[in-house]
């Protein structure tokens, strides 16, 4: 007799991979276990850069505003020669936001503390992190998997229809699986530290050695905190030193000032780059997403952003899926996301090499504003476009005026688990209601009105065209007015008969 599904999905992991797949099912209202195996939340500053795109992603799951007032904006580097003198530059670049793209700055936010936003949100939507709870067995059929779970309160075992492993770089879920995981070991052992300590002011990223990798030593003030970052590469091999004492020696050293004291290390690691990325994302109904499926250097800020956007692409299919959808749909987690994670491992191995040689400066190639899904089955183009957005790309932002006098914004209306469906000056009618799916009409007789005409100017539209955003707001599909039954084809294939 085949055992009772005691929830749809069960998430292994609840780093900010895991968290964004949470928030996502739940207010979706999909039935979850999100479970962790470590006692307590994570409290090292890691992956401290939310990147535009995953700013984007936090608007729609409704926390970008609190990560904005937890964190901050990059403070500028500050280079020491060795005769004590500096020069100064901007480690991101200074981007005014447009209407397309309302954030182009790079945000500065430990990740415990970005974590700790996603928790609070995630429990005003009636869940919480099982902590303590490891995944230590897992057998899966046509129907669903079997997890055997072990805590403090004993074993037990759960039925689900899908398991995804967010679990990290030394996945239990990927082994389990027996998915591959190549790539290569980078040849770089460093540290990285957060620490309380005197003798810097907290205005800029103090860089000492940029250049000279066995000297190197970056300190940044963390925004939000009293804490300062440390990063330092370390010999290949060695123990090395991670108290308050072994790290003002070290900075001693290689700073040759004995004026900067840590006076205690909140969270410490040494760890060796590596670039890897797993063989599939998918095994039957278990999936990978993050640090289990891809591991990038630090460079560049792409690790935890990747990891986020993997979540945010999963949640929405597997709860189409668990709706009635097709489960063909699921095919298309590991075709758009495995290319895009490759991409991210070929930059920041780029931009590594860059930082060996003192140059940490990032441009718009890290901001993820520009990825994009050419070629996914979940694009419908017709006729074929040659300008504008196409199927597969992001969906850029407008703003717009509401028929009632009110300013609103595209992101506004794709905000939430739907699909977005807008006509420019089209006849409302013309594509019938359906559960899932908003429709609103831009024109001068539509409920919204493009003044300023940024929504003709970024979609580069004409009159009578439909653009289709899909939930996790990328072009899902253009056609003109005369294809409107070629569109209601693809609509029905998503499960929005």
């Amino acid at each position: 007799m085949t055992q009772q599904f005691t929830a749809d999905v069960l998430i292994c992991g609840a780093g900010a991979a895991g968290l964004t797949l949470a928030i996502d099912l739940a207010r979706r209202g999909v039935s979850f276990r999100l479970i962790e195996q470590m006692d307590r939340p994570f409290h090292g500053s890691r992956g401290k850069g939310i990147q535009p795109r995953t700013q984007e992603i936090f608007e729609d799951l409704g926390i970008i505003d609190r990560i904005v007032a937890a964190g901050g904006l990059y403070p500028p580097e500050r280079a020491y020669r060795d005769d004590g003198s500096f020069t100064v530059s901007e480690v991101v670049e200074r981007i005014a936001p447009t209407p397309a793209e309302p954030y182009r700055m790079a945000l500065m936010i430990p990740q415990f503390l970005t974590e700790g936003v996603m928790r609070e949100r995630l429990r005003e939507l009636g869940h919480c992190v099982e902590f303590g709870r490891e995944l230590v067995g897992l057998e899966q059929d046509q129907d669903g998997v079997t997890a055997r779970l072990s805590g403090a309160a004993g074993e037990e075992t759960m039925r689900v229809r899908y398991l995804v492993g967010a679990d990290g770089g030394r996945s239990f879920v990927r082994n389990a699986l027996d998915i591959g995981f190549p790539g290569k070991t980078l040849g770089v052992r460093a540290v990285v530290a957060d620490i309380v300590l005197t003798g810097l002011d907290r205005t800029a990223w103090h860089r000492f050695n940029n250049g000279a990798m066995d000297r190197q030593l970056a300190l940044c003030p963390l925004a939000g905190t009293e804490l300062f970052q440390l990063q330092a590469p370390v010999p290949l091999e060695g123990e090395v030193d991670l108290s308050a004492e072994g790290l003002s020696a070290m900075i001693g050293d290689r700073t040759g000032r004995n004026d900067i004291h840590v006076h205690a290390v909140h969270w410490a690691s040494a760890y060796r780059m590596n670039a890897r990325l797993a063989d599939r994302y998918r095994d039957g109904r278990a999936f990978l997403v993050g640090d289990a499926a891809h591991i990038h250097p630090p460079t560049g800020g792409q690790g935890l952003n990747t990891s986020v956007q993997d979540a945010y692409n999963l949640g929405w299919k597997l709860a189409s899926v668990i709706a009635g959808a097709s489960a063909t749909l699921l095919d298309s987690y590991e075709s758009e996301r495995r290319p895009v994670a490759a991409g991210m491992l070929g930059l920041a191995t780029g931009l590594l090499e860059a930082a060996k040689r003192g140059d940490i400066r990032r441009g718009r190639e890290v901001q993820q504003l520009d990825i994009g899904y050419p070629g996914s089955p979940l694009a419908l183009e017709t006729p074929e476009r040659v300008a504008g957005v196409l199927a597969g790309d992001r969906a850029p932002d407008a703003p717009l005026r509401g028929a009632g006098g009110q300013p609103r914004r595209l992101f506004e209306l794709f905000k939430g688990p739907h699909w977005t469906l807008l006509g420019y000056e089209a006849k409302r009618g013309t594509v019938p209601a359906r559960t899932g799916l908003q429709i609103h009409c831009i024109g001068p007789d539509g409920e919204l009105i493009d003044e300023n005409g940024h929504f003709r100017g970024a979609y580069a539209v004409s009159p009578g065209n439909w653009v289709l955003v899909r939930p996790d707001g990328y072009v899902g599909a253009v056609v003109g007015s005369a294809q409107t039954d070629a569109l209601a084809h693809f609509l029905a294939e998503q499960g929005l008969g």
